[in-house]
Formats: C-alpha cells, structure tokens, sequence
C-alpha cells in the first residue's frame, strides 16, 4: 500500500508518512519515495529521500492506522472520541474510548470523565469533571462505525462548569416560545492557515507580505489559493461526517478560508460547528499547518476573520416576514453592546468600520451592505420574507453563546 501525498489527500493515510514521485519527474526512479518537509515559506517544497526499509516501515504502519474494524469478523467493537472544549473556550480536547458495538443514539453512551485541572477547568484537589454526551458524528479519520462525540461538561454533582456554554443555550432553545419559531442559523466561519512555528500566513514569505487583496478572494492559482488541498479535505470530511456543511471558499486575506455550516436548527447549529472545527484542527494536525480563528491574525490593510451568522424564524420565512425581520434587527439595535460583549474575544481589532465591517460602537443595518452590522439579502427585501445576516460575530466566536442569545432577544426579549 502506497501511502498518499497531500495534494491527493486521503484521510486514511496521513500525508506526513511520505509521497510518491511519479517517475515522469525528471531525474527521479520509479518506486523511489520522498518525505515532504517545508520550509519556512511553504514554497518550494524540500524532499528527503527514503530507504526502502523506511517505505515498508512506514507503509505497515499506514495500513494498521486504516485498519477497517468493521471489516472484521471477529469483533463488533467501535471506537468513539469524546471532544469537548477546555479551559479557554477555544481549545478543544478529546479523548477516545472502546465502546462493545455501534450507537447512533448519543443518550445510548456512557458519561466519562477527565482531569479538569490540566485544562483549566477544576482545581487539582477536586478535578474530576464529567463529559455528557450530546451530539454522534460519523469519524473521517477512523471510518467504519467508529463515532465522533460532542460532549459539554458538568461537576460530579451534575452541575454545568462554568465554560459549559452549551447547557443553557440548550435551555434557551427549548423554550417553547422558541422551538415553535424553529430557529435556523448558517454560520460562515472563517479561519487562518498559519505556518507552523513562526505564525504566519500559509503561503506568506516570511517576514514579508504579498500583493496588495483583491485577487484573492475566491481565487484560483499557486499564487492565489494557499492551502486548497486541506480545504478541500476539511470539506469532505465533514461531509462524511454527517455535517450540514453547505460550502468553501477563499477568503480576501491570502491564507483565509471560509466554510459554511448550516441552515441548522437551533442547538445542532453549535454542534456541527465545533464538530467540523475539531475536524479541520485534526487535518491541520495532519498537514503540520496551524489553523487560526483569531479575528485579526494580521494588523494593518488585512482583512479580519469572522463567523457571519445568518438566521431566520417560521414568522420570517412566512408571508409578511419581512416586518417581523425589522422588529428582529430593532431589537438587536438595542441590545447591541450585549451581543458584542457575547460575540468573541479581540473583536474591536476586526469591528473598525473597514474592511467589510461597521465600527464596533455603533450599530447599522442595511440591505445588501456589507459595511453594515446587520445585512439583508435582496432577495428578502424583494420576496418580503426570508433571513437577515448578523456581520458582527467573530471567528473565534462561541456558536453556542451566539445563536442562542440571537434567538433570545429576537424571540423570548421584550424591549
């Protein structure tokens, strides 16, 4: 078994182990392999020559990594990966465990429990914290029957730790003022490919910059589009994941990718974005690229990184939505400092009135401006039903926090 590069990625074989050179290459033997390794500006790519008993050694252990448990006979056993978030309220964590056969319902597995105190979120006399299991993914990485597990964390006593965001958005969604307006969000998220050890832009030179924005926004080319093979995967794998992904595309910084996630009903909408950051923070992983979601990875006239988060009711996507779209976006006007403070951290470096963006202080709506803290699309406008846009998340934002505060003062908050 041969194991696969990067540009022809497969999720089973991690790119890292070595590529094969198609003997087309001039100056190169058939059957002679090569380990990609970067140098500090990505281009060009430096290559080491491996022995065939390196080849074999690491093509066996390819083979035991896509090793199909599924595939055997003599065992019905899974593997499932409890993912959770620590400390910070970005970082996520996992963990896996051997389960006796397939579960598809997430009520169906078992609580664990991990060490708070090395992730910031228990102290070492008393660190037992406990992972509930609330949402199954299908595992890209593994395959088969193997599980992905999107858990939120609780005290022995069963009470939610303080970075357990998603406890009471879950409360709020299930108000039933709420759940009659089926709330469905699409969450833009944008993200960074970084250089791994000097944090800078994937494709950058370092220490220097490249051309001015404004060829690279959905662009195509070595010289445009940096990082499209790990999209790319990030994009399928979600797919395979059961994700309600809904597309890619380049961002206008050099370096910044978009996905999109939805429409997603309520609390789901929080879980399928976390799922498919912790699935492109494991091909990263795999490529030896660091994925930022910091709003503002580079000062200056950059583009910053956000979570635009699109949203509509039944009331909206009726006859006559439109007026209920309006009395939405009044409400936000007036709890704008509130969204703000709840909409990611360092978001007054990206929310400077430039950029795409409205100035953090003051808040504006408009249809088709994107200058505009809020956006309505024009087909709503025409259709007099439809979804707005909220331009003012952060990519580093808590999907959680920001989907349930937006049905909150949309639905449940009285002015």
């Amino acid at each position: 078994m041969s194991p696969s590069s990067l540009c022809n990625f497969d999720l089973h074989v991690p790119p890292s182990f070595a590529t094969q050179i198609r003997p087309s290459i001039s100056g190169v033997k058939p059957n002679t392999f090569f380990h990609p390794i970067k140098n500090q500006s990505f281009h060009p790519i430096k290559t080491k020559v491996f022995t065939r008993e390196e080849e074999e050694a690491m093509s066996l252990l390819s083979d035991l990594i896509n090793l199909n448990l599924s595939e055997t006979t003599k065992t019905n056993k899974i593997i499932a990966e409890y993912i959770w978030i620590g400390g910070s309220g970005m970082d996520l964590r996992s963990k896996a465990r051997t389960l006796p056969g397939p579960v598809s319902d997430p009520s169906k597995l078992p609580k664990w429990n991990y060490d708070g105190s090395s992730t910031g979120q228990a102290p070492g006399e008393d660190s037992e914290v406990i992972l509930y299991p609330q949402a199954i993914f299908r595992d890209p990485f593994r395959r088969g029957n193997n599980i992905l597990v999107i858990c939120d964390a609780y005290t022995p006593a069963g009470e939610p730790i303080p970075t357990n965001k998603r406890h009471s958005a879950a409360k709020i969604f299930s108000q039933p003022e709420v759940a009659a307006e089926e709330p469905w969000y699409g969450i833009e998220q944008e993200y960074t490919l970084l250089q791994k050890d000097i944090n800078w832009p994937l494709g950058w030179p370092v220490g220097g910059f490249p051309g001015p924005q404004g060829p690279y926004y959905c662009g195509i080319g070595a010289d445009k589009a940096y990082g499209r093979d790990i999209v790319d995967a990030h994009y399928k794998a979600c797919v395979y994941a059961g994700i309600n992904i809904s597309g890619i595309n380049g961002e206008v910084m050099p370096g910044q990718w978009e996905f999109q996630v939805g429409p997603s009903l309520g609390i789901s909408a929080g879980d399928e974005i976390w799922a498919a950051r912790y699935i492109l923070e494991r091909i990263t992983e795999i490529a030896g690229v660091v994925v930022s979601f910091d709003p503002k990875p580079i000062p200056g006239d950059w583009n910053g990184a956000g979570a635009h988060t699109n949203y509509s009711t039944k009331s909206m996507r009726n006859d006559g939505g439109y007026e209920v779209i309006k009395k939405a976006i009044e409400k936000l006007r007036l709890r704008h400092k509130e969204h703000i403070a709840a909409y990611g951290e360092g978001n007054e470096r990206r929310l400077t009135g430039k950029h795409e963006t409205a100035d953090i202080n003051n808040f504006s709506w408009g249809v088709a401006n994107r200058g505009a803290s809020v956006r309505v699309g024009r087909d709503t406008e025409k259709e007099g039903k439809g979804y707005f846009e909220d331009r003012r998340p952060a990519s580093n934002m808590d999907p959680y926090v920001v989907t349930s505060i937006i049905a909150e003062t949309t639905i449940l908050w009285k002015p």
